[in-house]
């Protein structure tokens, strides 16, 4: 699954997504701005796709820069400037030209195999014979079991976390790439206080996209959801940008 999910990214993604293809004459400027960025950027044409959704956002997909997919939301294009556009194509074609696809790929196949392997274990210590009168034998099938159970989820931060340092840097070469970190900078604290969440949101793409799609003011619940966000907070991020 996890092979056929790398190599089918961009067909997967689109379909999830609802995205549509662009045409060069009905969005000039922005598929300017990509070709134009993408030739700075030493990279190969990307396919543009929009996706009918007031909420603003964008994501990149696919396996490699020669199957690469930049999408926008209608939303995003009505609410930001063209500076703004430019820092959002920037990040997501950073996306692209740092194999973001690939590390994510690796980081959920090996949290696959940790949960496999967690499964294994506990099914060995429920069908292994340990008796209730072999005290030691008991402990270490107790240890075992929360071992097996905590690893998966430690797995699964782990990932989150590869995620958001990814979004940090494709931040950071984006605003390489326009040499105006102000443009992403701007683009990010519009789309935050828009805070409106994607129609088609969906856990299993949430990464690739440029926030949270799930977007909502959560107040005190952040503290706990941020260990499981697939982004780190805007704030942070524009922080970062206007520090460059």
């Amino acid at each position: 699954m996890n092979v056929i999910s790398y190599w089918y990214s961009d067909k997967l993604v689109i379909k999830m997504t609802g995205a549509k293809p662009i045409a060069r004459e009905s969005h000039r400027e922005l598929w300017n701005i990509v070709e134009n960025l993408s030739i700075t950027a030493g990279l190969p044409m990307p396919k543009v796709y929009f996706v009918d959704d007031q909420a603003p956002n964008a994501f990149a997909t696919g396996r490699n820069p020669e199957h690469a997919v930049v999408a926008v939301t209608t939303g995003i294009l009505k609410l930001l400037d063209r500076n703004e556009l430019e820092g959002v194509i920037a990040h997501e074609l950073s996306h692209v030209g740092n194999r973001d696809m690939l590390v994510s790929t690796v980081a959920v196949v090996l949290v696959g195999f940790v949960a496999i392997l967690a499964d294994i274990f506990i099914r060995m210590t429920f069908w292994g014979g340990v008796h209730g009168r072999d005290r030691g034998g008991a402990l270490v099938a107790l240890l075992g079991i929360v071992v097996a159970i905590l690893a998966p989820l430690a797995a699964k931060l782990i990932h989150l976390a590869i995620s958001r340092k990814r979004e940090f840097l494709a931040d950071a070469s984006g605003a390489l790439l326009t040499r105006y970190p102000e443009g992403l900078a701007s683009a990010l604290q519009k789309i935050g206080s828009a805070g409106r969440p994607m129609m088609r949101a969906n856990h299993a793409t949430a990464h690739l996209f440029l926030s949270d799609p799930f977007a909502t003011k959560r107040g005190f619940a952040d503290r706990v959801n941020v260990l499981f966000a697939t982004h780190p907070p805007i704030e942070e991020r524009i922080r970062a940008l206007r520090g460059i």
